[in-house]
């Protein structure tokens, strides 16, 4: 259990070495490196046990989301039982403001905004071989070296490096954070919510297996590295589902929808962690308790509908459920497949330290300060 912290990155050609003087940077092949020292362009700031550090490159330009009301009424859908589900799934991405304007999501938008070059050149060096077969051969060497140092060089433009130095009571904090994911991690299934709807009649009761709510959801998973556009140099918890994702950093709990980034501040989250029965009518998880059957039709009084012919009986089984939201409008409802594995989650988010508020404020601040470069 714990986090661990690296003193150097790597991003494409370059390898960010990090020591008490600063931030350094070199670039190359084994046996040939350029660098420069500790004074280069970027970030150290942070307050009460975290301190940031992340490069800079070029023109920091930021990326608005649009703007949403996080009260509007969520989309709606009908599947053919007549049941009404409703998106729960909250604002993406695109639709919260950062917390930290100018900082780590900006970049990190800039950079997920950057277009590959290598697959042109790739491509390009190929189309040759068949047009111009001489011509085609002749250049190939060159081609497949400088679409190599492309690549490492597209790599490079679409990462973002920031290092963090998470000590004192942010860093047992922040251990406790990551241990409660490793639980998590544990649970063999794991799945994100996305619509839910109540059942209301007696005929959707009836083909509903007795249930008295159903869900839509798509699998999860608990990883512990961030997104690919951020190298950092400590062990982030990350879940994620499909094209989403929720990374959990030590100042900030950075949020992914597809190649755009925001962010939502610990403060501002409200958790829930319960137990509660779900009819399962998916395989059953090796970890998971059962403490009932149903059946896949019901009558009235909950036994099985003799009408149908092969109606399954149903394990009915204990699930965790964990529920994260902000006051901006994020909202994640988690479902998963061990009934207690939710709560340390819940409680290590509540007990964020509030020494965290101002990290982004002085990160940005000193980002400011700084020559373009």
């Amino acid at each position: 259990m714990g986090f661990y912290v690296r003193k150097s990155l790597r991003a494409g050609p370059f390898r960010f070495n990090i020591s008490k003087s600063g931030l350094g940077v070199s670039a190359g092949i084994p046996g040939f490196r350029i660098g420069s020292g500790p004074r280069g362009n970027y970030v150290h700031a942070g307050r009460g046990g975290i301190y940031y550090r992340a490069t800079l490159g070029g023109r920091n330009r930021q990326l608005r989301p649009r703007a949403v009301s996080p009260s509007a009424p969520r989309p709606t859908f009908t599947p053919s039982d007549g049941i009404a589900m409703t998106d729960v799934t909250g604002a993406s991405a695109d639709e919260l403001y950062p917390t930290g304007p100018g900082d780590l999501v900006a970049q990190l938008n800039e950079a997920a905004a950057r277009h590959r070059i290598a697959p042109w050149v790739a491509v390009v060096v190929v189309a040759l071989l068949f047009v111009k077969p001489v011509v085609g051969v002749i250049l190939l060497l060159p081609g497949v070296v400088a679409t190599a140092w492309l690549w490492l060089r597209d790599r490079a433009r679409r990462s973002v490096v920031a290092f963090y130095d998470v000590n004192d009571d942010v860093a047992a904090w922040f251990e406790r954070l990551v241990g409660a994911f490793e639980g998590l991690e544990r649970c063999s299934r794991l799945w994100r919510v996305n619509a839910a709807g109540r059942v209301e009649t007696t005929y959707q009761f009836k083909v509903n297996s007795g249930a008295s709510k159903i869900v839509s959801r798509v699998s999860a998973t608990v990883r512990f590295d961030p997104p690919s556009a951020l190298k950092t140099n400590i062990k982030v918890p990350t879940i994620v589902a499909g094209r989403e994702s929720l990374s959990f950093l030590p100042d900030r709990v950075l949020v992914r929808s597809g190649a755009r980034y925001s962010d939502a501040r610990y403060s501002d989250f409200e958790t829930a962690a319960y137990a509660q029965r779900f009819i399962e009518d998916g395989g059953v998880p090796r970890d998971a308790e059962q403490v009932d059957t149903t059946w896949q039709y019901v009558n009235v009084k909950g036994g099985p509908d003799r009408r149908y012919k092969n109606n399954r009986q149903l394990p009915v089984l204990l699930y965790g459920q964990l529920e994260l939201a902000s006051r901006a409008g994020l909202f994640w409802i988690f479902q998963m497949s061990q009934p207690d594995a939710g709560e340390p989650v819940a409680e290590a988010i509540l007990a964020a330290p509030g020494a965290l508020e101002n990290v982004q404020e002085a990160a940005a601040a000193e980002a400011a300060a700084l020559p373009a470069g």
